[in-house]
């Protein structure tokens, strides 16, 4: 999965990498922005540069960060063969365009004009400096937050659902299948299928499915069907079943499930919200860009993964080739793993609750250009709820640790008299999380733990390999 993201830079520009963002060609203010609505996915359309006026061209391209790492990503590889993963042993899975996608080493992609079409309904969208919590905390430093939330399945989701549902669609595919945890991906592949007209079937997560039932009636109003993982549908699903019928399931559980369908079904396709390097070329984004100005040398920002204590998979997993679901039915993957059977308490982020990290936050990780944290869920809830009752916005779970590191940050600041520039990824509102703030609220939800013994116990099954 991909972490909440926050990030800080000891500057103090009339607005945060004002230079460089301009450079990339999306307007800006030149003074005292409060709202301002543009993209930071890169090489927009052509814009001018005017004060207090509102950026609303859209990107015309995606902005691949492989084409620009000193080091590429360690390939993929077979599950049964261990050999380097070959286009076709995708095809199964994934249509043609996608699996390109996942490979290119091009520095550009170009955005169908038909998922600019649908992006139009949402994007761009706003960030925002959050002045008044600033205020709250007593804090010289500057808090801005990029917030992903208008959206209409309410996260940022849909900016890589509406093109995986096109490309598929447009390969002749009538059926896709997905995982979700807390539901936001699932919601999102149910809106954008919707749109071109496909069948969607869910597996969300259980805990989740049973915390969050609104999510599920959101992806039933857009079509979709539905179940909860572990199912009884699937084998992978029985498999877990039998050894713990009362299992929470894991993203790894539910992932198993989805794959062994598409794997069935020659008119079937599977669709992933997090991991893959496609996904995250469609999200792109907050963070990839400020690390290519890093590597350029303009700038110098701090970049922190923010991860729960409870599924702490970069900050305390091994960096391993592992499978990205429990019945090793994906492709094996570098990346920092919990092991791929590992089951993580049932925390309310139920989108940060999977064995793995994305291969390529992965692999940026290790090359030094970003940090990592983790922050226990009290503490995250804590900072959310500073933030919706200065901000007026009711974040999501996943993004409160984005939050609380964003907090302590300014209060470091507040300490020290630094004037730094904080800026946080909002990436979903909390709409349908409220049983959480009601456990926080009423002083019942606790840190869960996390394991030692049991992460090396999951650890001692994934392949050993270099």
């Amino acid at each position: 999965m991909s972490p909440s993201l926050s990030f800080s830079v000891n500057r103090s520009p009339k607005f945060p990498f004002q230079g460089e963002v301009k450079k990339h060609g999306n307007s800006l203010f030149t003074a005292n922005p409060n709202h301002l609505k543009f993209s930071f996915l890169e090489k927009p359309v052509s814009t001018t540069l005017i004060p207090h006026a509102v950026a609303t061209e859209i990107p015309t391209h995606w902005y691949n960060i492989i084409a620009d790492l000193p080091i590429k990503p360690p390939p993929f590889l077979h599950p049964k063969t261990f050999a380097p993963l070959q286009p076709q042993d995708l095809s199964h899975l994934f249509p043609d365009e996608l699996i390109k996608q996942e490979a290119s080493n091009e520095r550009f992609i170009v955005i169908p004009d038909d998922v600019i079409d649908v992006y139009r309904l949402w994007r761009p969208t706003p960030l925002i400096r959050a002045k008044r919590l600033e205020k709250l905390l007593d804090t010289p430093a500057r808090i801005y937050y990029k917030y992903e939330g208008v959206s209409p399945a309410g996260s940022h989701k849909p900016n890589t659902a509406v093109p995986q549902v096109w490309y598929n669609a447009q390969q002749g595919v009538k059926n896709i299948v997905t995982e979700t945890g807390a539901g936001q991906w699932g919601c999102s592949l149910a809106f954008a299928s919707s749109l071109f007209g496909l069948n969607c079937e869910v597996w969300q997560v259980r805990a989740s499915y049973d915390q969050k039932p609104y999510r599920k009636l959101m992806m039933q109003t857009w079509g979709a069907k539905v179940h909860p993982s572990p199912s009884n549908i699937t084998e992978s699903g029985r498999r877990i079943l039998e050894m713990d019928p009362l299992s929470p399931g894991s993203l790894g559980i539910a992932i198993s499930e989805a794959v062994e369908v598409a794997g069935l079904n020659e008119d079937t396709k599977y669709c992933l919200g997090s991991v893959l390097n496609h996904v995250l070329l469609h999200q792109t984004g907050l963070c990839f860009p400020f690390i290519r100005e890093k590597l350029k040398g303009k700038i110098n920002p701090v970049i922190r993964a923010v991860e729960p204590t409870a599924c702490p998979s970069l900050t305390k997993g091994v960096y391993a080739y592992d499978y990205g679901d429990t019945a090793q039915l994906t492709p094996l993957m570098k990346m920092h793993t919990l092991g791929h059977d590992f089951v993580p308490d049932p925390i309310h982020s139920g989108g940060l609750r999977y064995h793995g990290m994305a291969p390529l936050i992965s692999h940026i990780y290790e090359l030094g250009f970003m940090e990592a944290m983790a922050i226990p869920q009290i503490e995250c809830f804590r900072g959310a709820i500073q933030f919706a009752r200065s901000e007026g916005l009711i974040p999501a779970p996943e993004p409160t640790h984005a939050i609380a590191a964003a907090i302590r940050e300014a209060l470091h600041c507040k300490e020290s008299g630094e004037s730094k520039v904080i800026l946080m990824a909002m990436c979903g509102h909390g709409h349908f999380d409220l049983p959480a703030y009601e456990k926080y609220l009423q002083g019942a939800m606790v840190d869960l733990s996390f394991s030692e013994d049991k992460m090396q116990a999951s650890l001692a099954n994934i392949p050993h390999l270099t």
